[in-house]
């Protein structure tokens, strides 16, 4: 078997890579860095360049499915240019990878494309699960929707489409968790707001297994990227301070401050969404990592 990753030297994307190569499952990746060109057996690179139309179309031989990651990373200041980047990283990227499979003859009978929870609704009581039609007025959603939709165009081609809601990833090699438990360790860790918005998280290692179970399995279908038991943020931040044996004494902080201090981006801190995970568990997915703290002191003990 052999898969073709896009945002393969990703955080999410080296795991995914790392798990195909222990089960004999061999990876073609894209990339726009030619440094990053690697030709092993089981780990090929090519180069890509969407926004200038150049593909290296033999990145898509002998290839049963597309895991496709790449998009540029939203925790980063929303300037309206860098929204534009968010965008045009996720649609325009998808409909030339699209484009580009289109035009070839090829053995690909599947994508499984990243997606987010930002596209459900801010709520603190409602509990998510992927047959929900009511979506946020939120730029995320926005996104969100038009990322997901430009993913389904595949199902023109006979292909599968499954699409993944990707949580809160937490990882000790980067994305969120880093950044929150340094200031608890610090001893300036800080609760957002009242703490009481839900953050559907999920282990770095249980995502990647996820995705190689949709792949295995060859679904389709959106399917929510998270663990069992979402927790508050003011459990969150909590859990990480009991591990690290260290006090949470600073006042919260107001959303207003936060909204002054990182503008529309803070809804990042402060959106509720309490997210199902039954549909995957209801087909044989078995988290590792069911609860928080089991998944943070294998994190921040390692």
């Amino acid at each position: 078997m052999r898969v073709l990753i896009t945002g393969a030297t990703g955080l999410i994307g080296k795991r995914i890579v790392e798990l195909c190569h222990t089960q004999n499952i061999d990876v073609n990746y894209l990339t726009t860095t030619k440094s990053k060109l690697k030709n092993k057996k089981n780990y090929k690179g090519f180069y890509w360049n969407p926004y200038e139309n150049e593909i290296d179309k033999h990145c898509f031989k002998d290839v049963d499915a597309i895991i496709h990651l790449a998009g540029a990373n939203v925790a980063k200041r929303w300037t309206k240019s860098y929204k534009q980047e968010i965008i045009k990283s996720r649609v325009v990227v998808t409909r030339f990878l699209f484009s580009s499979l289109k035009k070839q003859n090829h053995s690909v009978n599947q994508i499984i494309s990243a997606s987010a929870i930002g596209i459900y609704p801010d709520s603190l009581t409602k509990y998510y699960e992927e047959s929900n039609i009511e979506f946020d007025s939120s730029f995320l959603s926005y996104v969100v929707q038009e990322w997901e939709s430009a993913v389904d165009v595949f199902s023109s081609l006979n292909l599968n489409v499954a699409k993944i809601r990707i949580g809160l990833v937490l990882s000790n090699k980067g994305g969120a968790l880093p950044k929150v438990s340094q200031p608890v360790k610090l001893g300036f860790g800080t609760i957002f707001g009242n703490g009481d918005q839900w953050q559907s998280w999920i282990h770095v290692e249980d995502l990647a297994k996820l995705f190689l179970f949709v792949f295995k399995h060859n679904l389709k279908g959106i399917y929510n990227g998270v663990a069992p038991n979402p927790v508050t943020q003011k459990e969150f931040t909590k859990t990480i301070a009991e591990i690290l044996n260290r006090p949470i004494w600073l006042p919260n902080v107001p959303k207003i401050v936060m909204k002054l201090v990182l503008g529309e981006m803070h809804i990042l801190l402060f959106a509720s969404q309490r997210v199902s995970s039954k549909k995957v568990e209801n087909l044989g997915f078995d988290f590792e990592y069911h609860h928080l703290k089991t998944a943070l002191m294998n994190l921040i003990k390692n």
